[in-house]
């Protein structure tokens, strides 16, 4: 979504499915008016290459066109006004559980002189009529759904034949261990670097909807994957041609350690030059991974998985 890691460590399994839905709702509710700012969303031309790239590691170039697209957990639209701006699909509907994220999507749509449906809905039961869709899609949402198997009987349902399924962003089981280091590593580090750069701690909180929604960040996350795991309610949906990809090792080692840096500081303390260090220096290691590992390595020692999946027909 943002050229910065999207997804923190998955936190043990809340008790039930309805209350999962209810800290997810209520957590992104708090979260939304933010939430662009807290994690570096670009509309410009940053941003729609961040896009395009993800969608080229999946799709193939050149990309397909897509007459009719349903955005599952779309935030505040960073991947479907992004593929309305570049023409990938002609017709968009984002969805999600928080009405404050569809809020904040539909403002950003405004501002940016695009039409887009959209509807507060939970993955799990979709209000669209069977075969409406050409493509859905999703990112960094796959982990907070509580109930995988029904969720993709819906996205399956709603699609038409031949049509195409697409999620990236989510965290690897064995990824979101390894990036357990660069983040120690970064609050060992957090002090020091604050006295050098002459920076107040931050106030956990403010960025992110205030003290009680900064405490349930931690419950959101409910699953984190291996690559098996996540083929098998896909294919248990009825997908055929399921593919798992992994993607970004050195620029995630590298965007935690950063970040986790500088979201110890309050914001207004850390330089600019700081930030344009750790976000040129967080797309470089991007580049690396594209060229070198990804595709080379397997993809559960990843940060993010990636999917892919077709209906018949």
């Amino acid at each position: 979504m943002s050229p910065f890691p999207t997804t923190g460590s998955a936190a043990a399994e809340p008790d039930t499915a309805e209350r999962i839905r209810d800290v997810n709702t209520r957590y992104h509710d708090g979260a939304a008016a933010q939430y662009d700012a807290k994690w570096g969303i670009d509309w410009g031309e940053v941003g729609a290459d961040q896009v395009r790239q993800k969608l080229e590691k999946l799709l193939g170039t050149p990309l397909p066109h897509f007459d009719a697209a349903l955005e599952i957990g779309a935030g505040t639209g960073y991947f479907s006004l992004h593929m309305l701006k570049a023409g990938i699909v002609g017709a968009a509907t984002a969805t999600d559980i928080s009405p404050g994220m569809i809020d904040a999507l539909r403002g950003n749509a405004e501002r940016l002189g695009l039409q887009v449906e959209t509807a507060v809905a939970d993955a799990e039961r979709l209000p669209f009529d069977d075969a409406s869709f050409d493509l859905v899609l999703g990112h960094a949402v796959l982990h907070h759904i509580p109930d995988l198997e029904q969720a993709f009987r819906e996205f399956h349902r709603v699609l038409r034949p031949g049509g195409v399924i697409l999620f990236a962003g989510e965290p690897s089981r064995t990824g979101d261990k390894i990036a357990i280091v660069p983040k120690k590593a970064a609050d060992y580090a957090a002090p020091l670097w604050r006295r050098v750069i002459r920076a107040r701690p931050a106030q956990h909180g403010h960025d992110d909807g205030g003290a009680e929604n900064h405490a349930l960040e931690s419950q959101v996350d409910v699953h984190a994957f291996v690559p098996t795991e996540l083929r098998a309610p896909i294919a248990a949906a009825g997908f055929e041609t399921v593919d798992v990809q992994g993607e970004e090792l050195a620029a995630n080692w590298f965007g935690w350690f950063n970040r986790g840096m500088e979201s110890s500081a309050r914001d207004e303390d850390v330089p600019w030059g700081w930030k344009m260090y750790a976000f040129k220096g967080y797309l470089f290691f991007q580049k690396l991974d594209r060229r070198l590992l990804e595709g080379r390595l397997p993809a559960s020692i990843f940060y993010n998985l990636m999917v892919t999946a077709r209906k018949a027909g």
